[in-house]
């Protein structure tokens, strides 16, 4: 017999929309805190400061911390949209491990969300709500990290941001975190 209690679906729910824009601050801070500097030093970001008239640094991290979900940036051009990735062909291990932040992120936030979960299936069910709070996150930061420059925008898609990075990846390992914590929850 477990010495949890059984969670309650409502905490759960109330917990997996907190726990999920929290990971993605999280993950959002630990790449600008890694990562600011160099995009603050490139070439390409001081292009796009004079282009834009604002500070486009803090954008440019949000589409790393989009990279890192597998979502790419759309940027108009004179031949039409392309896409780009700014971890696409990095061999810099600092970037690359970008690509595990948002997982382990996730993992621990629908740990959290499972908190007294007492079997796997029950942790799952507990850790997949961090969904809903993470495709909120991951709306809100797609509108924010677009760069205007007359009348053209770039930045992450909406409907790949909010699919892809707000509502896969949290499912996933929201719901993996979550049955880790029914997992090892003491008898």
């Amino acid at each position: 017999m477990s010495t949890r209690s059984v969670p309650d679906p409502a905490r759960s729910l109330g917990r997996g929309a907190v726990a999920g824009p929290g990971a993605w601050l999280l993950g959002y801070l630990v790449t600008y805190l890694l990562h600011a500097g160099g995009v603050r030093d490139a070439l390409a970001t001081d292009v796009l400061e004079f282009l834009a008239g604002d500070p486009v640094t803090w954008k440019l991290v949000g589409w790393l911390y989009f990279n890192a979900h597998f979502v790419d940036a759309s940027v108009p051009g004179p031949l039409g949209r392309s896409t780009v990735n700014l971890l696409s062909g990095a061999e810099e291990p600092g970037l690359l491990v970008l690509y595990v932040l948002p997982p382990v992120a996730l993992l621990a936030a629908g740990a959290v969300a499972a908190y007294g979960a007492s079997e796997v299936l029950e942790g799952a069910k507990a850790g997949a709500p961090v969904a809903l709070g993470y495709a909120l996150a991951s709306l809100v930061a797609a509108v924010a990290v677009r760069i205007s420059i007359a009348d053209a925008v770039a930045g992450p898609p909406l409907v790949t941001a909010v699919l892809l990075a707000g509502l896969v990846y949290p499912l996933v390992f929201g719901a993996a975190g979550g049955a880790v914590t029914g997992l090892v929850a003491p008898e």
